[in-house]
C-alpha cells in the first residue's frame, strides 16, 4: 500500500527544494483566468508546456493567448478529474473553496501545485523570475517583495556587467552592431546592454550614451569612431577595418552607435563589411531618436484625428544638392508628421523648400537639442520663422525638427519635455518603473 502523501500544510517552516521543471510538451493545468494567470501563463508558454486553462472566464489578454492556439481553453469551471495527465497545476481563481478543491485532487494524484491565494497549502511556490540570455535568476523568500527586489538586483548586475561572473566566460570571436539609443543609457535594450558588458572591444560614435563607456571594466578597448559634423571624423572605411582586424585577432567586439543601427547609421555597410570577411555579426536594433526624442519633449509624432502618417527624412544634403535622394515636393504635400535628422545646419533651406511646394508657412515646428539628455531643450517655431529661430537660440547638432500639427498637441502643460521634466522623471518614486 502506497505511503499516505503529506499535507504541504504539515510544516509550513520547511525549506522548500529548489528544482528547475522541464515542461516542454507536458501537460500543465491553470485553473482561473485572471489577472494572476494573466502573469504567470507567458512563462509556461515559453517553456514548451502543453497548457490547458479551466476557467468560465478570462481577461483579453489570456483569450488572446487561446485564440493565438498557445494555450487550450476550457471555458468552464472546474471539476474533478482535471488534472489527469497533469505534471504542474496552477490555481488561480478568486473562489478559496475551489482553489482547496483544486489542490487537493492535486495532492491525491502527486501533481505539485501552486496556489496563487495561500501559498502554505500549496506544494510548490512560483519564485521571482527573471532571464539574462541563457541565465535564469530565481529568487523564493518568505516576502515576494523581497524576492523580486533581489531577483531585480541580480538581473540587472549581470545586464550591465557589474556581476563580475560575465566577464569569466567566452564568447565567440566576432561583431555585434548595437543601437545605444538616443543618448539616455537607460534607453538601450536589454540586449544592447548585455553585449556590451560582454565585449573585449568597443567601438563607439559619438552619439553613443557616453556614461555607458564608464562602466565598461578596465580590460576592454574603447575605440572613438566620432564623427563630429565639420570636423574630425573616423572614415567608414578605417571602421570597417578595425572591426575586421579586431574580429579577426579573436576578440568580441562590440560597435555601439546612436539610435538605431540601420537608420541613417550606415549599419548595413558594417554588415556587409563583416559577411564578405566571413566574420559572424549580430545586429541589435536600438531606439531611434527620430520617434523617441520627440516623445521626450512631449510631441507624439502620430496622434489620432491629427495625422495617419510620419517621415523620417535625412537632412545632412540641402533640398538643391545633386546628391539629395529626397522627393522634397512630396514631402510637402504630406499632411503628416515630418521628422528630419541632421538638418540643423540646412533648415533654412528646408523650409523654404517646404513652403515653396505647398506645405503651410505657419505650419508648427519644434527642434529638439540633445533629447532624452539632462541637456535636452526645445525650441518651437512655424516653418516660416524656425531658420531664425534655429539661429537665435544657437540651436547646435545633435537635434531632431519635428514638423507638422503634432507639434501642438500637447502644448500648454508647462514644463513638459524639458530637461527639467526628463531629470525628475528618473526620481520619481517608483524606482522599478512599475507606473504604479
Amino acid at each position: 500500500m502506497a505511503a499516505p502523501t503529506p499535507s504541504p500544510a504539515a510544516n509550513p517552516a520547511a525549506t522548500p527544494y529548489v528544482v528547475g521543471l522541464r515542461l516542454d510538451g507536458r501537460r500543465a493545468v491553470v485553473v482561473g483566468g485572471g489577472q494572476v494567470a494573466q502573469r504567470r501563463l507567458p512563462a509556461l508558454i515559453a517553456a514548451g508546456a502543453d497548457i490547458h486553462l479551466v476557467s468560465p472566464a478570462t481577461t483579453p489578454a489570456v483569450q488572446a493567448m487561446a485564440d493565438a492556439g498557445e494555450i487550450t481553453w476550457h471555458a468552464r469551471g472546474y471539476t474533478p478529474g482535471d488534472l489527469d495527465g497533469a505534471w504542474y497545476a496552477l490555481v488561480a481563481t478568486d473562489d478559496p473553496a475551489v482553489n482547496a478543491e483544486v489542490s487537493a485532487e492535486a495532492e491525491e494524484r502527486r501533481v505539485f501545485c501552486a496556489r496563487s491565494d495561500d501559498a502554505t497549502a500549496a506544494s510548490a511556490w512560483t519564485p521571482a523570475t527573471g532571464r539574462d540570455g541563457s541565465v535564469t535568476v530565481a529568487v523564493l523568500s518568505g516576502d515576494p517583495r523581497r524576492s523580486a527586489a533581489l531577483r531585480n538586483a541580480v538581473v540587472e548586475g549581470l545586464r550591465d556587467g557589474s556581476l563580475g561572473a560575465r566577464h569569466h566566460r567566452s564568447r565567440t570571436p566576432g561583431v555585434a552592431l548595437v543601437g545605444g539609443g538616443p543618448g539616455d543609457p537607460d534607453l538601450i535594450t536589454v540586449r544592447g546592454r548585455r553585449l556590451l558588458a560582454e565585449a573585449d572591444v568597443v567601438v563607439a560614435d559619438r552619439l553613443a550614451p557616453r556614461e555607458l563607456l564608464a562602466e565598461l571594466p578596465p580590460h576592454v578597448e574603447v575605440v572613438d569612431a566620432a564623427k563630429i559634423p565639420y570636423g574630425r571624423a573616423m572614415a567608414q572605411e578605417v571602421i570597417n577595418r578595425t572591426l575586421l582586424e579586431h574580429a579577426r585577432a579573436g576578440r568580441f567586439v562590440v560597435r555601439l552607435k546612436g539610435g538605431d543601427p540601420y537608420v541613417f547609421g550606415r549599419g548595413m555597410e558594417e554588415v556587409i563589411a563583416c559577411a564578405e570577411a566571413g566574420i559572424p555579426v549580430t545586429v541589435v536594433p536600438g531606439i531611434s531618436s527620430s520617434i523617441s526624442v520627440p516623445a521626450a519633449a512631449g510631441i507624439p509624432v502620430t496622434h489620432r484625428g491629427v495625422t495617419h502618417e510620419f517621415t523620417v527624412i535625412s537632412g545632412h544634403v540641402a533640398p538643391d544638392d545633386p546628391r539629395s535622394l529626397v522627393d522634397w515636393e512630396a514631402a510637402a504635400r504630406m499632411r503628416g508628421t515630418l521628422v528630419l535628422l541632421m538638418a540643423v545646419e540646412r533648415i533654412a533651406a528646408i523650409a523654404d523648400t517646404l513652403i515653396a511646394h505647398g506645405r503651410a508657412a505657419d505650419t508648427p515646428v519644434a527642434v529638439v537639442q540633445e533629447g532624452t539628455t539632462a541637456a535636452q531643450r526645445r525650441v518651437d517655431a512655424t516653418l516660416a520663422t524656425v531658420a531664425a529661430t534655429v539661429a537665435a537660440e544657437d540651436v547646435r547638432p545633435p537635434a531632431v525638427v519635428v514638423i507638422g500639427d503634432v507639434v501642438s498637441v500637447f502644448q500648454g502643460f508647462e514644463g513638459f519635455g524639458s530637461s527639467e521634466s526628463f531629470e525628475s522623471s528618473e526620481s520619481s518614486e517608483d524606482p522599478q518603473g512599475t507606473g504604479r
